[in-house]
């Protein structure tokens, strides 16, 4: 059993291409996630692992695909495709249900046109307290252009939330993304701060700590994992 795989990340904008070399098994998965995981940070529109030049000697190693599509599927809310496997890791593929909700495909450009366009804005901001207003402008301009006025007001309380969270605890420069991918509209703000994001304590006389208690409240789902040397704190809602 060869111990060695290789990942080969191309950064051709809009889509990300992590091309795959080697022996994939249950010795050389962590490698493949952590390759994966690192992709992910640009936040491309979409992630595509080509799988031309890969044994799989074990179908459990498989689930790694699994783990990044659920990540993506959070942050940054992009399309994790696979394309041109061998026959045999098509047919089990298939056969996992752990995996059959990731698209495969013959070829990598045949993948980079499944996974389509991503209604997104971004925007950078400083670690300033008029951050939060323009957090707020941005994901209400964002609702307005996918017309999601139901949306609007919870997700500019959330992201007023998520950037102030950075402006009091982080004061790191940060990247503010919205995005819509139905059903869900989802809000992100990456700094450089390596610290998880917790919510505070219960304390009702407390004078802060409850901004992500709020977030939780407000949101499907919301959570913290690390981006680069930093982190990337996100939330979804309803797109309605």
């Amino acid at each position: 059993m060869s111990s060695r795989i290789t990942c080969e990340v191309r950064r051709t904008a809009p889509v990300a291409v992590v091309r795959l070399t080697g022996a994939l098994h249950l010795g050389t998965m962590r490698s493949v996630h952590q390759a994966l995981n690192d992709a992910l940070v640009d936040q491309p529109e979409a992630l595509v692992i080509d799988m031309a030049e890969v044994s799989v000697e074990d179908r459990l190693a498989l689930s790694v695909f699994a783990a990044a599509a659920r990540r993506a599927e959070e942050w940054p809310a992009v399309p994790v495709v696979l394309c041109a496997p061998s026959p045999v890791a098509a047919r089990w593929l298939a056969e996992s249900t752990t995996c059959r909700a990731v698209p495969v495909t013959a070829d990598c450009a045949e993948a980079t046109r499944m996974a389509g366009a991503t209604l997104r804005m971004r925007t950078r901001l400083e670690p300033v307290a008029e951050a939060c207003r323009r957090a707020r402008d941005l994901v209400t301009d964002a609702c307005a252009r996918w017309n999601l006025p139901n949306a609007s007001g919870p997700a500019a309380l959330v992201l007023s939330e998520l950037v102030g969270n950075v402006v009091r605890h982080a004061g790191t420069p940060m990247q503010v993304t919205v995005t819509l991918r139905r059903p869900y509209l989802h809000l992100a703000v990456v700094d450089g701060s390596s610290a998880q994001a917790r919510p505070g304590g219960t304390d009702l006389h407390a004078e802060g700590g409850r901004g992500l208690m709020l977030v939780r409240e407000l949101t499907q789902r919301w959570g913290s994992v690390p981006a680069g040397q930093g982190k990337a704190v996100w939330a979804m809602l309803p797109a309605t």
